[in-house]
């Protein structure tokens, strides 16, 4: 997926959900009313486009001979990762149907639900069919919202990141569960990063939305495979509605899985203990009601108990978690979860517990996470890992990567990781085992986006240098036209020719420094883009011939920035002098307030695209700073191999930040002011969303009061 259909797909998301949001305002449906029809309708759109493209698939591959000129069967469309649809299950149809005078949508819909779960038996008695609880127009204007051309087209990958999106931002509200069904996906994402599902049973003993099994399928087929072929999904789930959601989020991705309504605390539904390839989940934190006498003598907590209280309850049910992670997997399995913070270094019989599986020598990877990744809380968390086939050399060792440090704001209350974070975290992983060629072809990958995005550079810069060319035309006109005129107001024409002045002056100083930078990017795409080095010196040759550009790139984002305020504090001026009939004569304001507008979005396109350059560029450096020799060693305030003796001086803790310490202080070089300005207006939209929620919540206290 290509940068600009990220990006596409960013606005494409924030637009649906602020336009369905604002239908459920409108009506007298609460989040939790609205939650699962909304999906619903997703999932229903989603199945459309994935029959459409099934039958333009099995007519090609008819008329080229691939496939018998017969009846098509509904196992013809399942074949290809489709549903079969009857008719009355078909998005087109029903908004046709939608059109006609009298017609019953909610009925409608109702009925194309219970129409695709008689097709589909994994979907009996899931899908939503409580659409009788919106007005119609209300209905159909969210039936509309997912019938435009560009979600007629969208494939699957644009779909799923759709529900997926949707289901944080409910999360997000609290619509279900306190949010505790939805794990974020770079959480889930760095999980599957570090034990690498990609085979055999897969199983979420706490799958809550599915996120876990998604995300595996990505990095499946990310590597190539399928996932179909590859692996086999098993899930258990306390809450109906949410194992509903997950199927849900199963089949808008195209996948299957077989999920239990059980409770894990005491039912082992699919007998899966001993026999996982992988265990991965987010579970519930710090629950202390689970029956001691219920789960005293399960095969899965051969550690024992970590404690009980008077009222012969597990005073703390993480420990009971690790330990059923640890016995669902096979001789050669691996696990990872979320866990509380406070776990990796409990005390009492907790400490226990825990020494027992540090001694077992499977306790791969702890991974540190700050506040503020989760939705609906904001403490900390660490992410466990273990790996029941640790070859002999690592088997007492355990990888301590703290990475508190390491995130992204996405709003004020909301953190998480960008794609090249986690790849850079992920790449630790892979020098403690071993992987070198890994680490190197990762560096090699962000020479070669560096390659590409300086490629782009010339294309972005040239539109913004057209329309400043045609704005210092227009200012040179005016200043002349205003220097002929002694009746006008003498402080105006001064500051206006001082304006033209230094906006002449900056921009000749630009136009050297491009063309140089754009040489250095040019000879750099030469060298390196047809062979690009794949040795690690060699890799650090090219950083550091690199490293003159990446300084000035950033010199050259502060010139394009510059030239755009100049230009617009020119305009200001001359629109003051404008209204004089000599000057407006010379000087078309209105025109000329269009290019400003023009120019400022073409310099955020360019500077954009500079900055995109050094990105790139940055993330090569994090790696190579920190592993200068394509080796793990301990990097300070990140990571740290620790051997068991060092975790036993430690009273057994696998708290990360114990043993990485501090990373020293450094200076900022690549403070990003404008970034720093989104992070301040997102945090004021943040907080303006609050106070007005706060504003109508005290406002209908009152009117409750008053009534």
């Amino acid at each position: 997926m290509t940068a600009d259909t990220l990006n596409g797909i960013e606005k494409l998301e924030a637009d649906l959900w602020k336009a369905a949001d604002n239908l459920r305002a409108n009506s007298k449906l609460t989040s939790s009313d609205y939650f699962m029809p909304v999906l619903g309708v997703i999932f229903l759109r989603h199945a459309a486009n994935r029959f459409d493209a099934a039958q333009r698939q099995i007519e090609a591959d008819q008329a080229s001979g691939k496939m018998p000129k017969r009846k098509v069967l509904p196992a013809d469309y399942i074949a290809r990762r489709s549903l079969y649809l009857p008719e009355k299950a078909r998005y087109d149809w029903i908004m046709q149907q939608a059109a006609m005078s009298g017609a019953d949508l909610p009925r409608l819909v109702t009925e194309a639900m219970t129409a695709i779960e008689d097709e589909f038996e994994p979907l009996q008695g899931v899908l939503p069919k409580d659409y009788g609880i919106f007005e119609p127009k209300v209905l159909e204007d969210l039936m509309r919202l997912f019938n435009s051309e560009q979600i007629k087209q969208a494939t699957g990958d644009i779909f799923g990141r759709i529900y997926e999106y949707f289901l944080a931002e409910f999360s997000m509200q609290k619509a279900h569960d306190n949010g505790e069904f939805f794990t974020p996906p770079s959480i889930v994402q760095m999980i599957v990063n570090v034990i690498e599902p990609d085979h055999g049973t897969v199983f979420d003993p706490a799958c809550g939305s599915g996120g876990m099994f998604v995300q595996s399928s990505h990095f499946i087929e990310y590597e190539g495979g399928d996932t179909a072929k590859k692996v086999v999904f098993y899930g258990q789930e306390k809450n109906g509605d949410t194992i509903h959601i997950a199927k849900m989020n199963l089949a808008v991705h195209g996948l299957e899985g077989k999920i239990a309504e059980a409770i894990t605390y005491y039912q082992d539904e699919h007998t899966l203990a001993g026999k996982c390839h992988f265990v991965m989940a987010n579970p519930p934190f710090n629950v202390d009601l689970v029956d001691a006498e219920k789960v005293e003598g399960d095969v899965r907590l051969p550690f024992g108990l970590p404690g009980v209280n008077k009222q012969k309850k597990v005073s703390n049910g993480n420990y009971l978690w690790i330990s059923y992670f640890w016995s669902y997997l096979n001789a050669k399995g691996r696990a990872g979860f979320v866990m509380s913070s406070q776990a990796s270094s409990a005390g009492h019989g907790e400490k226990e517990v825990r020494r027992k599986i540090i001694e077992t020598g499977d306790v791969d990877v702890m991974v540190s996470i700050r506040s503020n990744f989760f939705y609906t809380r904001s403490v900390p968390c660490e992410l466990w890992h273990f790996d029941r086939a640790k070859p002999p050399e690592r088997k007492n060792k355990v990888l301590m990567l703290d990475a508190r440090n390491v995130y992204r704001k996405v709003t004020r209350k909301i953190y998480d990781f960008s794609p090249e974070q986690m790849h850079n975290l992920a790449a630790i992983v892979w020098l403690y085992r071993g992987q070198k060629k890994r680490f190197l072809d990762l560096v090699k990958d962000y020479l070669a986006r560096v390659c590409a995005e300086s490629a782009a550079v010339p294309g972005r810069l040239t539109p913004f240098e057209t329309t400043l060319a045609d704005l210092r035309g227009r200012f040179d006109a005016l200043a002349k036209a205003a220097a002929k005129h002694a009746d006008l107001d003498a402080g105006k024409e001064q500051a206006l020719a001082g304006a033209v002045a230094d906006l002449r002056e900056a921009a000749t100083l630009y136009e050297v420094d491009a063309k140089k930078l754009l040489a250095s990017l040019i000879s750099f795409g030469r060298r390196y883009h047809r062979a690009l080095p794949d040795k690690n010196d060699a890799q650090h040759k090219a950083r550091k011939a690199l490293d003159p550009s990446a300084d000035a790139i950033r010199g050259l984002v502060r010139q394009v920035d510059l030239l755009s305020k100049l230009a617009a504090r020119v305009a200001e001026l001359g629109a003051q002098l404008a209204t004089h009939d000599a000057i407006s004569a010379a000087y078309d304001r209105r025109a000329t307030g269009r290019l400003v507008k023009q120019l400022d979005e073409e310099r955020k396109a360019a500077v954009e695209q500079l900055k995109q350059t050094v990105h790139f560029y940055r993330q090569v450096t994090w790696l190579q700073d920190r592993f200068p020799k394509a080796t793990l060693q301990a990097v300070p305030g990140l990571v740290k191999l620790v051997d068991r003796k060092e975790i036993e001086a430690a009273d057994w803790s696998l708290t990360p930040g114990r043993y990485v310490g501090v990373a020293p202080t450094e200076e900022d070089d690549d403070f990003d002011f404008d970034e720093a300005m989104r992070d301040i207006h997102t945090e004021l939209a943040d907080l303006d969303r609050d106070a007005a929620e706060l504003a109508a919540k005290i406002q209908g206290t009152f009117r409750e009061l008053s009534a």
